[in-house]
Order: C-alpha cells, then structure tokens, then sequence
C-alpha cells in the first residue's frame, strides 16, 4: 500500500464512522427527547416508522462499512509497521465496542420489542417509557464511543 493512499483511507474511516456516529448523537440530542413529548402512541408509532427506515445501505454502509475498513486498517498498520498502528487499533476497538456491539446487543432488541407493541395499548404505553429510558442510555453510550474512536482515526492520521 502506498503512503498516499494510507492517510486517505484513515480519512474515509473518519468519515464513515463520522456520518454513523453523528446520526446516533442526533437521536440523543433532539429525536428522543422530541418523540418522548409525543403523547406514546403516537412516539410508538414515530419510532416503529424510523426503526425500519433506519435500516438503509447508506446508513448501514457508513455503520458497518466504517467497522470493515478500521479492521483492515488496524491490521495493515499491524502488518506493515506504521507508527499509527496503535491508534488504528485503538479507534476500531472503539467503534466495535460502541456504534456496533452496542447497536447489536443493545438498541436492536428493544427496537424489535417495540416493533411488536401496539401504540394504543397500556403495554404499549409501558413499553415505551422503558424504551425511552434503556434505549437512549445505550444511544449515549454508542455515541460517546464512536466520537472516541473517531478522536483515535484523527490521532492515526495526525500520526501517518
């Protein structure tokens, strides 16, 4: 691999995990706390809606995608060397641990139990409120883990 073309994929890591990351911190900046003052039909029935259409290639490609390319990078930094290697491994642990594994073990559960709520209904409405609480207190924890594995790919390039 070229010196040139190390620096660029680092910067394509960037942003990928940057546009993941960013869509995960806006769900806790504003989304949640503005579909938690929706009455909880209507906050089920918003979620539900925004749950399937989450799942999209771009977002998946720029989710997953950026995990790919931090493993390969971690990797090539390993094999070859680079003075980066350490940060390369540090940003894709990072990211695996928060925007992905989170994601997996996390926040898709509880957005497969609310598929199956019924907006209208007490459990509906119970189910909600426990929603709102563990799934933007594991949004949180993704998000703060991708700004850090986003600092580490920054650290790598600065380092390249």
């Amino acid at each position: 691999m070229t010196d040139q073309a190390f620096p660029a994929l680092i910067i394509l890591a960037v942003l990928g995990s940057g546009a993941a990351t960013g869509s995960l911190f806006a769900f806790s900046s504003f989304v949640m706390p503005g579909l938690a003052r929706l009455p909880a039909p209507q906050g089920i029935a918003a979620m539900q809606a925004i749950n399937i259409t989450a799942i999209r290639p771009s977002f998946m490609l720029a989710l997953f995608g950026s995990a790919l390319l931090g493993l390969g990078l971690a990797a090539g930094g390993w094999w070859l060397g680079r003075p980066e290697a350490g940060w390369l491994l540090a940003a894709v642990l990072l990211y695996l641990a928060g925007p992905v594994l989170v994601t997996v073990i996390g926040n898709v559960p509880l957005n497969d139990r609310l598929a199956v709520a019924q907006p209208g209904s007490g459990d509906g409405a119970t189910l909600w409120q426990l929603y709102l609480r563990r799934w933007v207190q594991w949004n949180h924890l993704r998000s703060l883990l991708g700004f850090a594995a986003m600092a580490c790919w920054m650290l790598a390039l600065a380092a390249a």
